[in-house]
């Protein structure tokens, strides 16, 4: 194989760094990324006698995409023509773009990361960078996706359920948890949850953030939907007090496991769900609770205010082409209305017409069979019977609290008249009637057994 030189001088410019004297040569200079490469190394002292290379090589050496010529070829050759060890990897990112297009000054769309982070927060926003885009591909950043994420995931999957576990403990136990019976009642989430663990090096290594993070979330998932089946309020009313406890401190080491994994991404944020747990971060606690799959004892849990305070709105100028929000001052005008119609109304909701209201076709339908969505974990494909000759074909999300199987020869409530949607590129021809608050969500079902397709009115 043949090898060409590389000049690490330049006689085009005089700006860059001099050659030497003793070389007699004042049209040279040195060519900028010689200089700029061995930053590296000189910053540790390399070339000193006090030089500290305890440091060097770099496990993992980031990159902008578009100097990966640079990092992958110039520099391995000078760090080989001084006898000094590679990097063990060289990560190259891609760029940022936004609502779609590049960004750009004199389009006005550039987006300053310490703007976004002083308005919806640092943690979140290093959050919604590694989960929103695949390591090396170019990404979009969108107000819009911003927000889904800390209110869905953020908010909703953790937030919400620590508050949870905090509230039942609160009820059941006077904030004392005690994981004794754990391993008795729980076995089937205790492996999917370990099984979850057990992966996310993997990711890591590869530089798969985004998967690392989908993975670590099904944790939230597993404690969520483990909430939903055991019911520990039903537990606790049956005086079945030792599964309730069981039930809450499974959710509350499962909480202290992915805090852990997750620090190096949020560390403030799993610094106080630690601290609610009683537990520090350390590398004692990851050896013990996810390396050796020890759980959280006996211990007393602290109320915290809210992780993720939901956004209701953005919180920052949109840029020149995205779709913004309805103005503020159309949502006054609004509420003005409502409370025009009647200052002493107490309804939640905007009122309407008896009409309207049978506009809706509401059935009774029976489910016969479900599956879950591959890809998804929110989401279970339902075939159900609402008295007619083919059955309906339902996408809902519903999957953190339902199993398919348990919704199998059940009884739903479904919006039949729908206009046929696509979710994940499977049709959905009605939706599930179902409510949700701080306890979870449920199905909202007939109190006895109905004729499929009978009307709801």
């Amino acid at each position: 194989m043949d090898f060409a030189d590389l000049s690490v001088t330049r006689t085009s410019f005089t700006w860059g760094v001099k050659m030497p004297e003793s070389l007699h040569d004042d049209k040279h200079v040195m060519y900028v990324w010689l200089d700029a490469l061995l930053n590296y190394i000189t910053a540790l002292g390399y070339g000193k006698d006090d030089a500290n290379m305890d440091f060097w090589p770099a496990s993992v050496q980031f990159v902008g995409k578009d100097i990966l010529r640079f990092h992958a070829i110039y520099w391995p050759a000078f760090l080989m023509s001084l006898d000094l060890p590679l990097p063990q990897t060289i990560g190259a990112h891609g760029w940022w773009t936004r609502d779609g297009e590049k960004m750009s000054k004199s389009k006005g769309n550039v987006v300053s990361p310490k703007e976004v982070a002083d308005a919806y927060g640092v943690e979140n926003l290093r959050y919604f960078m590694l989960r929103e885009v695949p390591f090396g591909q170019d990404g979009d950043f969108s107000q819009r996706a911003f927000i889904d994420r800390i209110n869905s995931e953020l908010s909703n999957d953790l937030g919400n359920l620590l508050n949870r576990i905090i509230g039942m403990s609160g009820k059941y136990s006077e904030y004392e948890i005690d994981s004794v019976n754990v391993e008795k009642y729980h076995t089937k989430e205790l492996e999917a949850m370990n099984k979850v663990l057990d992966s996310l090096d993997g990711y890591m290594k590869e530089m798969q953030m985004h998967r690392y993070l989908e993975e670590l979330w099904r944790l939230f998932s597993i404690g969520n939907t483990a909430i939903t089946e055991h019911e520990p309020w039903v537990k606790i009313k049956n005086n079945e007090k030792d599964a309730a406890l069981a039930t809450v401190a499974l959710v509350a080491n499962i909480l202290a496991k992915a805090a852990i994994m997750l620090s190096p991404i949020m560390p403030k944020t799993t610094a106080t769900i630690a601290d609610a747990l009683n537990f520090e971060i350390n590398n004692d606690s990851y050896k013990s609770l996810v390396i050796d799959k020890g759980i959280l004892k006996l211990f007393n849990i602290k109320k915290v205010p809210p992780l993720f305070p939901r956004v209701e709105e953005p919180l920052m100028p949109e840029a020149p082409n995205a779709k913004p929000n309805p103005p503020k001052e159309k949502q006054e005008k609004t509420s003005k209305k409502k409370e025009k119609f009647d200052s002493s109304a107490s309804f939640d909701d905007n009122l309407i017409e008896i009409g309207q209201f049978f506009e809706t076709s509401l059935k009774v339908g029976t489910v016969i069979e479900a599956e879950e969505v591959p890809k998804s974990k929110k989401l279970l494909k339902l075939k159900v019977s609402l008295g007619e000759n083919d059955t309906r074909q339902i996408v809902a999300g519903i999957r953190e609290f339902y199993s398919a199987e348990s919704l199998v020869e059940t009884q739903v409530c479904v919006v039949a008249n729908l206009k046929p949607a696509k979710l994940m590129g499977i049709m959905s021809e009605g939706m599930l009637l179902a409510a949700k608050d701080e306890d979870g969500l449920c199905l909202v079902r007939p109190e006895k057994p109905k004729k499929a397709g009978t009307p709801i009115g």
